[in-house]
């Protein structure tokens, strides 16, 4: 590890949690209804919305009200995309003439991005017209990221509150978070991007002539190269500030029209992180104590680090395979050293490796180098960190609501070790909750071992793996562990577009990503109904640093018991064999 390298690293995060106070704040004061700087710009469209929707701001739901409104609104969302896919041959802002998508790859599709997860089966600039890419996928990444702010922002209303009924309205608490948060904070992203380079157009691919002719295995001269391009940098600001992750070219933020520069880079891997670390902020100062926020963003950071300490360490070790050639990769004025297969040099190993370590924490999915690339151990972090459940630091509201059910879980555990009724911000956990969190935790964990263990005792699941014995394995594990967990990267080895991935990866995502939300705003309903009670000296303290290292405990503990045997099996495994 270079001086340089831990510089990045520092400055990133240094950056990063500057951020998290002025934005934390902004957003609690959006979802409060207070007054801010965007009221004046924002406030009128915001009524002009409501006014022909007929939306009333006073009309509250319950949690089951506020969770059947979400999901007919996802369905619906999910429902139109599948069809602008299927129709994409006639449709305008196709200037490539591209055909209609099929339908078992539409269906994946609609699911991901209806998910907020953004697999992608597909070469983007392949298969998606600009009409699809802006209206259909563009538009899902503003709504999916939407629709999870929403339901954290109900379930922390139900903490709030005292013996209430309702939670909020969903539609109000999903266009707050798009007209006051995303659309500015894209906007203002999505013009730096341009500055930098990243493409923004509606003209057709462009053709150029080569410099130097070349042959193809027929031993035909090729002269031209065709450059696909479009309108990148408004889906690209979305896209990572959404933690949705579905790039419009095939490489995703690799490409140099997605991701040109270093700034380009460290704007976009900030973008990742930043409205999840902030969202903790939003939860500490809308239940009224700020240092719960905190406690539950050091967790978050604490794992982060660790994470990403064990990824560079791993790259920049090297690969064992290469050092026995004698081939020097040590770090040096004029080399990057360690393990540069699948990596931009623009980026090095640390610029990658930070970006797979926040973007398979963070649910978002974008990738600037290839993980399949990785060593045995430097891939092994990525995958375990969506197998944890996406909470270091997790989708935009996802993470933190699914980070929430490890602190009901962890103060359950805590309060019958103590043996003391479990509290959390003077609301008593009980078995309801219990079962509720226990949902959201499990679900996933099934998924991903029943979804795996699927794919490798069928022969088309096994047809999609290009490589044999551990890393084969670890293909199909990261896929089922990526679906799982909606965060939509992907070890490349596997090819996923087959009726058999398209399916069952589109069935793991939906479940994953409402079986996770509905029991999230059942605590929301229990809690908000129950009266909060004083603290006491017995009360446990969820700010501490002792509790802040038993959350973390807890967390690693359920993921290293629940998938440490599935990781011998790939990533360990092939540690072992290198020779």
């Amino acid at each position: 590890m270079t001086i340089i390298g831990w510089l990045q690293i520092g400055f990133y995060l240094l950056i990063l949690l500057l951020l998290v106070k002025p934005l934390g704040s902004f957003m609690a004061r959006i979802y409060q209804g207070e007054h801010t700087f965007l009221t004046p710009i924002v406030g009128p469209v915001e009524r002009f919305i409501y006014r022909i929707t007929g939306i009333r701001t006073d009309e509250e739901m319950g949690w089951k009200t506020y969770a059947v409104t979400m999901l007919l609104f996802n369905i619906s969302g999910l429902i139109l995309v599948y069809l602008l896919l299927r129709l994409q041959s006639g449709l305008p802002f196709n200037p490539n003439d591209l055909v209609a998508v099929r339908p078992d790859l539409a269906f994946n599709t609609a699911v991901s991005f209806a998910t907020n997860t953004n697999w992608q089966s597909y070469s983007g600039e392949n298969t998606m017209s600009y009409f699809t890419q802006m209206l259909a996928l563009t538009v899902q990444n503003f709504l999916s990221a939407a629709t999870g702010m929403a339901i954290l922002i109900a379930m922390t209303r139900g903490f709030v509150r005292n013996t209430a009924k309702t939670i909020g309205n969903f539609w109000v608490d999903m266009s707050r978070s798009v007209l006051y948060i995303l659309l500015p904070l894209s906007l203002v992203l999505a013009i730096a991007l341009v500055s930098q380079g990243v493409v923004q157009t509606l003209n057709s691919s462009q053709t150029m002539q080569l410099v130097e002719p070349l042959q193809d295995a027929n031993g035909q001269s090729i002269n031209q190269q065709v450059i696909a391009v479009g309108p990148v940098a408004s889906e690209e600001a979305i896209k990572q500030l959404g933690t949705n992750g579905g790039g419009f070219f095939n490489v995703n933020s690799a490409h140099p029209f997605e991701n040109p520069t270093p700034l380009s880079n460290f704007l976009e891997m900030l973008a990742i992180l930043l409205i999840p670390a902030a969202l903790c902020y939003t939860f500490g100062r809308m239940v009224g104590d700020t240092r719960k926020g905190w406690a539950i963003l050091a967790a978050m950071t604490i794992i982060f680090i660790s994470m990403l300490a064990v990824t560079v360490w791993a790259e920049q070790s090297g690969t064992p395979a290469v050092a026995w050639l004698n081939v020097d990769q040590t770090a040096s004025n004029i080399q990057p050293g360690g393990n540069m297969e699948g990596k931009e040099i623009r980026f090095g190993i640390t610029g990658s490796a930070l970006w797979a370590t926040a973007t398979t924490g963070a649910s978002n999915g974008s990738v600037n180098s290839m993980h399949d690339s990785y060593t045995s151990l430097g891939g092994l972090i990525p995958m375990w960190l969506m197998q944890l459940g996406e909470v270091v630091y997790g989708g935009v509201g996802s993470g933190l609501y699914g980070m929430l059910a490890f602190v009901i879980i962890a103060v359950f555990v805590a309060g019958l070790m103590i043996g003391r009724t479990p509290e959390y911000l003077g609301k008593k956990i009980e078995v309801y909750e219990m079962k509720m969190a226990s949902i959201m935790v499990l679900i996933p964990i099934l998924l991903v071992l029943f979804g795996t263990a699927i794919a490798v005792m069928t022969t088309v699941g096994k047809e999609g793996v290009l490589n044999g014995s551990a890393h084969g394995f670890s293909e199909i594990l990261y896929a089922f562990s990526s679906a799982g967990n909606n965060n939509g990267s992907a070890f490349a080895g596997l090819n996923a577009n087959t009726p058999f991935y398209n399916i069952t990866l589109g069935i793991i995502m939906l479940i994953s990503r409402y079986w996770l939300a509905i029991p999230a705003l059942a605590i929301a309903g229990s809690v908000v109904q129950k009266k909060k009670v004083p603290v006491t000296s017995g009360t446990l303290p969820t700010h501490s640093l002792l509790f802040i290292f038993w959350l973390i405990a807890v967390i690693i503990i359920v993921g290293a018991l629940s998938f440490i045997p599935a990781l011998s099996l790939g990533p360990l495994v092939e540690q072992l064999l290198v020779k």
